[in-house]
């Protein structure tokens, strides 16, 4: 990432209209006069510097994230069977989107928040079926996809999907549009360079990157992110230092390596062997 995308945060309070993010490494101090809602100066500046400005400050939480975890920890190279393990991450981070969704949907409708409301039902229609995508390319990659996900459950998906629903069943689940804008913004990263690679390590034939791209700089996550911060742009002040703390918090999860280490090639072997489907059944 570049320099200019690096803050240091970890928690988040409000002090003279300031959003304070401090860790043991530091305190970072932004005072949003381009951006949040309310009577600040801000009404005095052009929209597009406001979401300019909300967008740097949701990035730099992202970026801090990475500084904070600092490990020379990466993934193991990416091989087929590999993919196969990260697709099924992808379902078991998938299949509750749409559900948590629409209970945001029904809390924020509640609460008079009919803005928050209309992004929630949409990201609930957008994100339907992506769990079963997931499957099709597993499926595509020769295995039998239900048996596979339900042997494989990384615990990084695990951890995600945990915390997507506590900032959904909390008491204001506004922390989710953090949590989006971190997942987010960092599929943009991911761009078509990225998505060939990974097919090319595929073998031919096979279409197993459909999830992928709808989660890449190449689907609509650009889109979504856009979406993301001309919402957030006007909450208040309180609204936007919850969001950063989420943003910040989901980019961590993504960042940090599991605890209990990488799967080894052998060990997938050993489960998705049983696993393989009849070539003629890939879609």
């Amino acid at each position: 990432m570049r320099n200019d995308f690096l803050i240091n945060t970890k928690s988040a309070c409000i002090l003279s209209d300031k959003v304070v993010m401090a860790t043991a490494k530091g305190t970072w101090i932004h005072q949003p006069t381009l951006v949040g809602g309310g009577d600040r100066t801000a009404s005095k500046i052009s929209n597009a510097d406001r979401m300019a400005n909300t967008k740097k400050l949701l990035d730099r939480a992202i970026a801090s994230a990475w500084h904070t975890v600092n490990t020379d920890r990466r993934p193991p190279k990416l091989t087929p069977i590999r993919w196969v393990w990260r697709l099924a991450g992808a379902y078991h981070s998938s299949r509750y989107t749409s559900q948590l969704m629409e209970e945001a949907t029904k809390h924020f409708a509640a609460s008079g928040r009919q803005s928050l409301a209309e992004w929630a039902t949409q990201k609930a229609r957008e994100e339907a079926g992506h769990d079963r995508l997931a499957l099709l390319d597993i499926q595509s990659m020769g295995y039998n996809a239900e048996a596979v996900v339900q042997a494989l459950t990384p615990s990084a998906a695990t951890a995600f999907v945990e915390y997507f629903t506590q900032t959904v069943r909390g008491t204001n689940p506004i922390d989710c549009l953090g949590f989006f804008y971190a997942g987010e913004r960092l599929g943009t990263f991911q761009g078509e360079e990225y998505i060939q690679s990974v097919e090319a390590l595929l073998p031919p034939g096979t279409h197993a990157t459909r999830w992928l791209r709808i989660h890449s700089g190449v689907g609509a996550e650009v889109k979504h992110v856009e979406e993301i911060v001309k919402v957030v742009t006007y909450l208040t002040l309180q609204e936007l230092t919850s969001i950063v703390k989420a943003c910040y918090e989901t980019a961590l999860l993504r960042f940090t390596p599991p605890k209990e280490g990488y799967i080894s090639d052998e060990e997938l072997q050993n489960v998705l062997k049983p696993l393989k489907l009849n070539t003629s059944l890939r879609v």
